[in-house]
């Protein structure tokens, strides 16, 4: 049996440390050769970064495989041994190499330029696709909100009588009597009459009914239109089918049917008609307060004046019923859609009515 001496042993584990020692540097150097490509190609690519790395020279293990590996009698004394203590104090100190330098410049480059992949500015390309297709969302739908509000309009007779209404209000009689309340011709309130006129007969002056023998445009008999327009000193007697005189008719009737009036009756003495304002919880609902005015020889009327959007619209509704006898709750609520909607005639609600009234052709 033959035994190994001390010396070969310690020989054969010193060229284990040594070629480990080897591959380690090795792998080492493969890393510094990436980096310097990497930079070479970032300073190709950019001409104002900073001077190119230098690569660092190969380990002197390295050099030591390249050349000669004969070990024969010629060659030199063999290095000392390392003891595995003087390994390890050897790795632990640290180590200045290409590697080190290479990541040094690196940083400097990223530091001044900042990376090639990242586009300067506020936002990134994904940021800036998501905002250019929200803002063209948006920018869709407002134009489809406004080519279908665009095309939805009022019939064309609505016109013509807004020009006539201009005409039939500068009759200062229209106003009620003696409360001098004067709602269908307001500056913001006299779209109650094209809107009661579109109502029922189209805003068509000529308009007859062979059934109820209504003529006009407003709701009330040719004997009883005459009553009113006498009190309105007409230049001539009354005509239905003459559309200013229905007008200053329909104002009149209108503006007594909310502030009353005060007539001369049958007998030759004075009579009080209460107006939908003679009522205090009326006045609640059109002003808010219950509040009255009552005055001798007057009909009482609301303290407080009718201002609200609300307050107009139910105001519209029951003056509606009224002046329209037999006329069903659901139209009187039409007539108040269309006045609060006299502005928007693409309104969901405001198409539907006019379906309702004119058919498809609406």
């Amino acid at each position: 049996m033959s035994t190994t001496s001390a010396d070969f042993e310690n020989f054969s584990d010193d060229d284990e440390l040594w070629l480990s020692d080897l591959e380690t540097r090795a792998i080492d150097l493969e890393n510094e050769l990436s980096v310097w490509r990497e930079v070479r190609q970032r300073a190709l690519a950019e001409q104002d970064y900073a001077e190119e790395p230098v690569p660092s020279p190969p380990h002197e293990s390295f050099r030591r495989v390249a050349g000669p590996s004969d070990r024969g009698p010629q060659a030199g004394p063999r290095a000392p041994v390392h003891t595995a203590a003087r390994r390890a104090a050897a790795r632990s100190q640290p180590r200045v190499t290409g590697r080190s330098r290479a990541a040094e410049e690196r940083t400097r480059a990223l530091i001044d330029h900042g990376r090639r992949s990242v586009r300067r500015g506020r936002f990134g390309r994904t940021h800036k696709i998501t905002i250019a297709l929200a803002v063209l969302a948006v920018g869709v739908t407002v134009l489809i909100l406004t080519v279908f509000q665009s095309g939805a309009s009022w019939p064309s007779s609505v016109a013509v009588v807004q020009s006539e209404i201009s005409t039939a209000c500068q009759n200062p009689d229209i106003i009620s009597e003696p409360n001098q309340v004067n709602f269908a011709c307001g500056k913001d309130t006299n779209k109650i009459l094209w809107v009661f006129s579109l109502m029922t007969s189209g805003d068509n002056p000529n308009f007859s009914d062979a059934k109820t023998g209504r003529q006009g445009l407003e709701p009330i008999s040719a004997a009883q239109g005459g009553e009113v327009a006498w009190s309105l000193n007409l230049h001539h007697p009354y005509n239905p089918f003459n559309a200013i005189d229905s007008l200053e008719v329909a104002a009149r009737a209108i503006n007594n049917i909310i502030g009353g009036a005060s007539l001369v009756g049958s007998n030759g003495k004075p009579t009080v008609q209460p107006g939908l304002e003679s009522n205090p919880a009326n006045c609640a609902k059109y002003t808010g307060s219950a509040a009255v005015i009552t005055r001798a020889g007057y009909p009482d009327l609301c303290a407080t004046a009718v201002t609200s959007a609300s307050g107009e619209a139910a105001l519209v509704a029951d003056v509606y019923r009224q002046w329209f006898v037999g006329s069903s709750p659901a139209f009187a609520q039409d007539a108040s859609v269309l006045y609060q909607n006299a502005n928007d005639p693409g309104n969901p609600q405001v198409q539907a009515i006019l379906r309702s009234l004119f058919g498809p052709a609406a």
